[in-house]
């Protein structure tokens, strides 16, 4: 049996005082004790960022790779190696917008790994640039008159590449955290985690709304397989078809009980889902759903891609996969082969 303490490193941790990751690297060295899993057996992949020091802090396997290919490791480590359990690590600049590319196509590939998603809103490691996260407006070091960007929404681009495990959750919020990563490293297939970190030196207070007792209850809206979408003080506030068949919220009180909308994550069509992504008001962050948008099951491509290989060798004359060089060389160099010399 392992504890928390066994997932800890003899390395000094390295953020900023006051940093989200701490909250985040110590719910994950608490809960990965119960997933059963041997270290030897875990890897921790990263890219480039404040949240790619993880896999230093983590006492299992761990990969520090380049900017924004931390999923591309994690394809060729998922397919050769199944019986890993395979964690990418990433930022909202390291994983949207020089990895953005790698990481829709890992999940549209729904690779067997887990992607915990830290998003602070602006980039941390180089000293205060926005980010492809960073609302529309944001005055940083480099849009010293506002961002003309529009903001990237992690969850809906998840569900727009057809991901098949989407989640949100707080860093500062332990118990819902953990809820989410267990669900997610229980899933199989591609699991996104998307986790609003603080950055308190270049964006402090970013999710205050979020966080803060006063205006919380009417800002989160928790998402709960099976139940009616409701939340603020004693349910005040719900979530209810509009007339152009989007979402919208209400009144509990002024709506029929049956017009609540019932969370269910499990419905293959991502409408739904993709709905409640875009109920939050990107700049106040009011309306912002927390918890599993979509968990569904669907094939996963490394099973795919061993079984296509399987078959290749099998259909090449050799019975058997791992049957030596032969069968790789087959597999290569197919029916049409030339030599030039």
């Amino acid at each position: 049996m392992l504890a928390a303490k066994d997932f800890k490193t003899d390395n000094e941790v390295r953020w900023c005082p006051g940093c989200g990751d701490y909250a985040i690297l110590a719910t994950v060295q608490s809960f990965m004790p119960a997933l059963g899993i041997p270290r030897e057996r875990i890897v921790f992949i990263s890219g480039i960022g404040c949240s790619s020091r993880f896999p230093y802090y983590m006492n299992t396997y761990g990969v520090h790779s380049i900017h924004g290919r931390a999923p591309t490791l994690a394809t060729g480590l998922s397919i050769t190696r199944p019986d890993l359990s395979i964690w990418v690590v990433t930022g909202d600049g390291d994983g949207l917008s020089i990895g953005g590319n790698h990481l829709i196509h890992a999940l549209r590939r729904n690779l067997n790994i887990t992607i915990l998603l830290f998003n602070n809103r602006i980039y941390g490691l180089t000293k205060g640039q926005y980010s492809p996260t960073s609302e529309l407006g944001k005055v940083t070091k480099s849009t010293p008159l506002g961002t003309l960007d529009r903001p990237l929404d992690p969850i809906a681009l998840a569900l727009g590449a057809n991901a098949t495990f989407v989640a949100r959750a707080l860093d500062s919020d332990r118990a819902g955290l953990t809820e989410v990563l267990q669900a997610a490293a229980q899933h199989s297939g591609a699991a996104l985690v998307e986790i609003y970190q603080n950055c308190n030196i270049f964006n402090d207070g970013a999710f205050d709304t979020l966080k803060d007792s006063t205006t919380a209850g009417e800002s989160i809206i928790p998402l709960r397989q099976g139940e009616p979408i409701v939340f603020g003080p004693q349910g005040s506030q719900a979530v209810v078809r509009a007339a152009d068949g989007g979402l919208r919220v209400a009144e509990t009180a002024a709506v029929d009980p049956a017009e609540i909308v019932v969370h269910d994550a499990h419905r293959s069509d991502p409408t739904q889902a993709f709905a409640l992504a875009h109920l939050a008001d990107p700049h106040t962050l009011q309306h912002t759903p927390i918890g599993v948008f979509r968990s569904i099951s669907a094939p996963c491509y490394d099973d795919l891609a061993r079984r296509q290989v399987n078959d290749a060798v099998a259909q090449a004359g050799f019975p058997e996969t791992g049957a030596g060089d032969d069968a790789f060389a087959a597999l290569l160099a197919g029916r049409d082969t030339w030599v030039v010399d």
